[in-house]
């Protein structure tokens, strides 16, 4: 017997290792893939694309916030994973009478290194989750050596349009960006993905920066365009979404990643906030 309390606090106790895996969060799909579980995973939503051949060799079970329960009990699983933010409370409960559902509230790399070691544990796969967390740990040190002499800047970083919306306190896209040196201008907004008026973008805080992710939302250069024009001169770059929301074994690509995203900056020598260049 076994027992662990997951990242919202529920208790879940397993007699034996589990077997049989429904992922319902894209990027637990690929974390448990990275941990060498692929044969466990019965199970994914139709948004997990990475691996990409998953999608053709497990079962499709709906959505992240709308899943088909009876897909899911003919695949008899032992354990659910999901994810506070990702899916609903709604779909939680109606999960648990089918098998322990696990859930991650992930706002910060320490929280993420937490579920890694977690998992490690629940599936006996503590030597893989060992080595994933030290990758991470290695690439995030390199990556704080690297960002420490960069400039701040000030961003805006967008999900959705009709309406506009951002990303706010409370999220990992937040964490990623501070860790980048970069202030969310909508960070002090109420709501972790705040409703914005991009028409006062710059008395929020005129950004340097306009980010566009690329999920969930497809934007387009007429998109950048148009919220360029609520800025002074900002520099409008689109974003690998996945890089910036997905927790995870997918960190470890991501800090390269933020290197070569902050090549792409210019830098605001006309911006007199923030002290002299050299």
């Amino acid at each position: 017997m076994k027992t662990f309390t997951d990242q919202i606090g529920n208790t879940h106790t397993f007699t034996e290792t589990p077997k049989r895996i429904v992922s319902l969060v894209p990027s637990q799909t690929e974390l448990l893939f990275d941990l060498g579980l692929e044969d466990k995973i019965v199970g994914i939503t139709k948004f997990c694309v990475h691996p990409y051949h998953l999608k053709s060799t497990k079962k499709i079970i709906g959505g992240t916030k709308k899943v088909h329960i009876e897909k899911i009990r003919l695949l008899q699983p032992d354990i659910i994973i999901a994810n506070k933010e990702e899916n609903t409370l709604e779909i939680v409960e109606s999960l648990k009478d089918i098998a322990p559902v696990w859930v991650s509230d992930i706002i910060t790399i320490d929280n993420n290194i937490a579920m890694i070691e977690q998992l490690g544990q629940i599936f006996s796969v503590r030597t893989q989750a060992r080595q994933w967390i030290d990758k991470i740990n290695f690439g995030l040190a390199d990556f704080k050596e690297y960002i420490k002499d960069k400039p701040e800047k000030r961003a805006a970083y967008f999900i959705w349009k009709n309406p506009y919306m951002v990303a706010g306190n409370d999220t990992f896209i937040n964490e990623l960006l501070k860790l980048n040196k970069i202030t969310n201008i909508y960070e002090k907004n109420e709501g972790r993905y705040p409703e914005v008026i991009v028409q006062k973008m710059r008395i929020q805080g005129d950004p340097h920066i306009i980010f566009l992710s690329s999920e969930p939302y497809p934007f387009k250069d007429e998109d950048a365009f148009e919220l360029g024009r609520h800025t002074h001169h900002a520099q409008t770059i689109f974003v690998d979404g996945e890089m910036f929301s997905w927790y995870g074994s997918r960190l470890v690509k991501a800090f390269p990643y933020f290197k070569q995203l902050r090549e792409r900056m210019v830098d605001h020598d006309h911006d007199h906030d923030h002290g002299h260049h050299h």
